[in-house]
């Protein structure tokens, strides 16, 4: 895999020239959006310069270069005039693709996968984060292996007289490696995905939020508003990998768990999505997902549908959501809010940098997450250190007493959680609803 930026303290950046092919079915389906701009974005984050954009509308993408040989020759000029050191398509191409344009034109060509890829391996801070990406890479580039070798040999696959040679030798050699190392990933990513699948099922009826949304729409701003924390924020692309959690004290006396989740994007690479499964069990398992938007961007709807995608390719498609309008100091246009709100009359509006809204944000959370609440007393057996835990962190406590050698708790929780008793005791007790 050729990274963009192999030394991020460099002071050199690489100069890029951005190319955007755009279909009728990509008009159709995406014409609200300024691609561009975004992998412009994507490229500064991944540490290059972008010196020169190219835009083609075509019917289809030609099978050989993307582009067309006459744009081939427009754009190997263009690269020359910058000075560009590497090509990115916002469009995803073949293997043959990037071999024929980079042949044509005689400078890197990488397209969006890749560079999205180049950006997680230079955000990736944990072990996790890194055997993650370092799977998503193989896997991208394992089918690519044939074309990166095909210049030591004379065709392509195997037998036939003056075919074999140190090409094959190596291609075969690295394929092998390739594999055995994806395998071995794969392994070692399942152990963790097992172990944090645990760690959420242990936290039994405990409230849990998980925060999504398309990449530097303000998640982890939220985290630290909500929760008092002070995790990283930075204002790029992909700023965080990791899953965060932290308690979120609700009214009322409830507490919560808020867990922040990797950004989504368009286009998001389908092996980078499998290879952070592990870390979007948070998500998976949450009570309530808070789709996060930046509601200050012109392509509102776009990152919306972006993110349910990936949504549904995880398995939360049905998962209880509310939509977060964020970022509303910035949107200078009240009306724009206001159509917004319309649009989507179960949102809330909120500031994560001077507050507007969160309160709001809250009561609501806890409405959705608590509903009705019940007064309950429960008798348990002083020996029961499970059942007093759990009332612990799940119900809010009126008065608690001994009596008859039994712990006499009276509580108000949530009405949905009186079913989890049972399941919690580990002696018998007693249970008397609006005594």
């Amino acid at each position: 895999m050729r990274e963009l930026n192999e030394n991020r303290r460099s002071v050199v950046r690489e100069r890029a020239v951005l190319v955007e092919v755009i279909t009728r079915a990509d008009a159709d389906l995406d014409g609200h959006r300024d691609r561009l701009e975004e992998l412009g974005r994507l490229a500064d984050t991944a540490g290059a310069e972008v010196v020169a954009t190219m835009t083609q509308r075509r019917p289809s993408v030609h099978q050989g270069t993307y582009v067309g040989s006459g744009k081939v020759e427009e754009l190997k000029a263009l690269a020359e005039s910058k000075r560009a050191s590497v090509i990115i398509f916002d469009n995803n191409l073949t293997p043959a693709q990037v071999r024929n344009l980079e042949e044509a034109i005689n400078i890197k060509t990488i397209d969006r996968s890749e560079l999205i890829m180049d950006i997680f391996a230079t955000r990736a801070r944990t072990a996790e984060a890194k055997l993650q990406v370092e799977l998503a890479q193989l896997e991208y580039t394992l089918p690519r292996l044939k074309q990166m070798w095909g210049h030591l040999s004379r065709m392509e696959g195997g037998g036939g007289l003056a075919t074999r040679g140190p090409g094959e030798t190596q291609l075969e050699s690295d394929r092998r490696l390739a594999r055995d190392r994806i395998q071995e990933l794969k392994e070692k990513l399942r152990t963790i995905e097992a172990r944090k699948e645990r760690e959420v099922l242990a936290r039994g009826g405990q409230l849990m939020v998980g925060l999504v949304g398309y990449t530097n729409a303000g998640k982890s701003s939220l985290l630290n508003a909500l929760t008092g924390s002070s995790e990283y924020v930075e204002d790029k692309l992909f700023a965080t990998l990791d899953t965060r959690t932290r308690v979120w004290r609700l009214p009322h006396g409830l507490k919560g768990l808020l867990s922040d989740t990797v950004g989504f994007i368009r286009d998001l690479p389908h092996n980078l999505v499998a290879s952070f499964k592990a870390t979007l069990e948070e998500a998976v398992h949450a009570n309530l997902l808070l789709h996060v938007v930046d509601a200050s961007t012109r392509h509102v709807q776009a990152d919306m549908e972006a993110v349910d995608k990936v949504l549904a390719e995880i398995g939360c498609k049905d998962k209880p959501q509310l939509v977060v309008f964020n970022k509303i100091d910035l949107v200078d246009d009240p009306l724009r809010l206001d159509i917004l709100s319309r649009a989507r009359p179960d949102s809330v509006a909120t500031s994560a940098k001077n507050g507007r809204g969160l309160e709001e944000l809250t009561r609501v959370v806890t409405q959705r997450l608590a509903g009705e609440m019940r007064e309950t007393v429960i008798r348990s057996a002083a020996s029961d250190g499970r059942m007093l835990s759990w009332i612990q962190h799940h119900a809010i406590v009126l008065a608690q007493e001994v009596e008859d050698g039994q712990i006499v708790t009276r509580v108000r929780l949530p009405a949905r959680l009186i079913a989890e008793l049972p399941r919690v005791a580990k002696q018998a007790f007693t249970m008397t609803e609006n005594p």
